[in-house]
């Protein structure tokens, strides 16, 4: 019996997209990138990825009327995880694209990181826990690896973070919604023991 979670990784032709597919194949998922509705409400649990800029990419995910689909899955109960912009994308909006509307899923703006900080931050970096949380499940002190120049807001929902001029929020979770600011899939070993908690969520689901 195949027992791999069907996981929507939606497509909305920004960046890299197929490597995160790839990574969650390899941690027991059904991974497929897709656009179509059918899928995502087949699904056991949604992913964000992304790079890039807040503006192009909110605009990306309307046009292809992936926003309608990310807000369903998540009202729908859905494990939701955001990687990279795919976690600013989840907020009410950000600094970086004055005026552009996030999916409002999460509260808050995304802030640009300090001027005492080079930006973006592109290197490996500690995490540091703040609260227990069934995604971070053997990743205390982990090192993991960050491309960016904004940030989510501190709040309760921040469940870890590392060190950059300050505490920058690297993982929020809030309900059945979890995002990450750094790649898990390009994180080595630390970044695929998360993708594989997340499939553990999807499947239980």
């Amino acid at each position: 019996m195949d027992d791999r979670p069907l996981i929507a990784v939606l497509d909305y032709g920004i960046g890299n997209l197929r490597s995160a597919q790839k990574s969650l194949e390899r941690m027991g998922a059904d991974a497929r990138l897709t656009a179509d509705p059918a899928v995502v409400a087949d699904s056991a649990g949604v992913v964000l990825p992304g790079v890039g800029a807040f503006g192009p990419c909110m605009a990306a995910l309307e046009r292809t009327g992936l926003d309608h689909q990310a807000r369903w899955a998540v009202a729908a109960g859905r494990p939701f995880l955001g990687i990279c912009i795919g976690l600013q994308l989840l907020y009410e909006g950000s600094e970086e694209a004055p005026g552009v509307a996030g999916l409002g899923i999460l509260g808050g703006h995304v802030r640009k990181l300090p001027d005492t900080v080079k930006r973006p931050q592109m290197q490996w970096n500690r995490l540091e826990v703040r609260r227990s949380d069934p995604l971070l499940e053997g990743l205390e002190d982990a090192w993991v690896y960050f491309v960016h120049s904004y940030a989510a807001p501190p709040a309760d929902n921040v469940v870890a973070v590392c060190d950059y001029g300050g505490p920058v929020a690297a993982v929020v979770a809030e309900g059945n919604v979890w995002a990450t600011q750094f790649h898990p899939e390009k994180s080595a070993r630390p970044g695929l023991k998360l993708l594989e908690n997340f499939v553990h969520r999807a499947r239980a689901a």
